[in-house]
C-alpha cells in the first residue's frame, strides 16, 4: 500500500488553483519533482489564467474553463517537446496560475511636490493623491517581465513600481488636459481621465491593464498657496493697486494690534510681510483712511501724503520687498517701477 501511494505521488492528474484572497497575482503550482499525467485535467476558474512553461520558455496559455491535457490542447508544448501523435506518457512542465480580477483601491500620491507648467502661473509645484485599479491582462508578458519563476508574486510586491509609474506621468496628464491649476480642483474627473490615458501604456508594457484612476485631492505647498491667496485678493478688487493696498492694510490691522498687545516685537516685519511691500505705518494708515472714506485713492497719492522724513534703510527694505512681489507676479513691472520711483524720491 505504501508503495502504491509513492507511485501515485509521481503523477499529477488535477491542476487547479483556489485563490485565498491574499492579493496574489501569480502562483506556481507545486510540482516538487512530480510529473503531470497525460490526459489529466486543468481547471481555470473565472478571473484566472494558466500558463505552461517548458524549460524557461512560455508555452501554452489557458483562459477560464476545464481542459483535458493532451497533444491537442497543448500544441506549443507538444512542438517544444517534439511529441508524436501517439505520445501518452506523463510529462514535466511548470504551471503558473494568474489572477486576472481587478486589484482595486490601490493608492498613489506625491511624497514631494511635483513641478508642472501652468498657463496662469508659468510653473507650480503641486501635490495630489488618489486611487487606481488594474488587472493582469497578458499573463505571458507579466511572467516574462515581472513575476518570473517565483512561487508567488503579490500585489504588495508590485506596489512601489506601479506607484512610481503613476507619479512620473502627472506632469504629462496636466499638460494633456490643458486645465490650469486653478481649475484642476473643479475638474478632477478630467484630470483623472488624462492621468489614466498617459499612464496606461506603461502598464501595458508589463502585461497589466489600468482599469481606472481617481484623483481625490490636488493642492499647492503652503508657501505657494499664500501667493495664490494674494493673487485671489488682487482679483477681488479688480486688479486696482490702490484698492488692493487698502485691502492689505485692513488685513494688517489685526497684526499691529496683536503686536502692540504682546510686547511689540516684530511689528514692522509683520507689516512688511502682509502689505504689498509698503511697511511704513503712516502710508498704511492713510491708505485705510482713504478707503473708508470711499475715496479709492491710489497708492501713489497715499505715499505722496506721507511725511518725507523716512529712514533710508526703511525705503530700501520696502523696495526689496516690492521686488520680491514683482518676481512672484503679484506686481507688474509698471507698478513696481512707479512705486520704486516714489520711494527713491524720499531719499533726496
Amino acid at each position: 500500500m505504501a508503495l502504491m501511494d509513492f507511485i501515485k505521488k509521481q503523477f499529477i492528474d488535477i491542476l487547479e488553483w483556489t485563490e485565498d484572497g491574499d492579493g496574489t497575482l501569480a502562483w506556481r503550482f507545486p510540482m516538487a519533482g512530480n510529473e503531470i499525467q497525460y490526459g489529466g485535467s486543468l481547471t481555470v476558474r473565472e478571473s484566472q489564467m494558466a500558463v505552461f512553461v517548458n524549460e524557461g520558455k512560455v508555452a501554452d496559455v489557458f483562459g477560464p474553463g476545464m481542459y483535458k491535457l493532451t497533444t491537442q490542447t497543448l500544441p506549443v508544448l507538444t512542438y517544444l517537446k517534439n511529441w508524436d501523435k501517439l505520445f501518452q506518457s506523463p510529462f514535466k512542465s511548470d504551471v503558473y496560475f494568474f489572477s486576472t480580477r481587478q486589484q482595486i483601491d490601490q493608492r498613489w500620491g506625491t511624497t514631494q511636490p511635483v513641478a508642472i507648467r501652468d498657463k496662469d502661473f508659468g510653473a507650480v509645484r503641486l501635490r495630489a493623491f488618489g486611487n487606481y485599479a488594474y488587472r493582469v491582462a497578458d499573463p505571458k508578458l507579466f511572467h516574462t517581465e515581472i513575476s518570473g519563476t517565483r512561487d508567488r508574486y503579490t500585489v504588495g510586491d508590485l506596489d512601489g513600481q506601479l506607484r512610481a509609474l503613476m507619479l512620473q506621468h502627472i506632469s504629462d496628464a496636466v499638460a494633456s488636459s490643458g486645465v490650469p491649476f486653478l481649475d484642476l480642483a473643479a475638474n478632477q474627473v478630467e484630470f483623472a481621465q488624462q492621468l489614466a490615458t498617459v499612464t496606461a501604456p506603461a502598464f501595458e508594457k508589463i502585461g497589466l491593464k489600468l482599469e481606472g484612476v481617481t484623483v481625490q485631492n490636488v493642492s499647492l505647498p503652503e508657501e505657494l498657496q499664500k501667493i495664490l491667496d494674494q493673487k485671489i485678493g488682487m482679483g477681488m478688487v479688480g486688479g486696482d493697486m490702490g484698492k488692493f493696498m487698502q485691502y492689505q492694510t485692513a488685513q494688517a490691522i489685526p497684526k499691529f494690534a496683536e503686536g502692540q498687545g504682546g510686547g511689540g516685537g516684530g511689528i514692522a516685519g509683520d507689516a512688511m510681510g502682509l502689505g504689498a511691500g509698503v511697511a511704513l505705518g503712516q502710508v498704511l494708515a492713510q491708505n485705510l483712511q482713504q478707503g473708508l472714506q470711499g475715496g479709492g485713492a491710489s497708492v501713489g497719492a497715499a505715499a505722496a501724503a506721507a511725511p518725507a522724513a523716512i529712514a533710508p534703510d526703511q525705503v530700501m527694505a520696502t523696495i526689496e520687498k516690492l521686488a520680491e512681489l514683482k518676481a512672484k507676479g503679484i506686481l507688474t513691472e509698471d507698478e513696481f517701477s512707479a512705486k520704486k520711483a516714489e520711494l527713491l524720491k524720499k531719499l533726496v
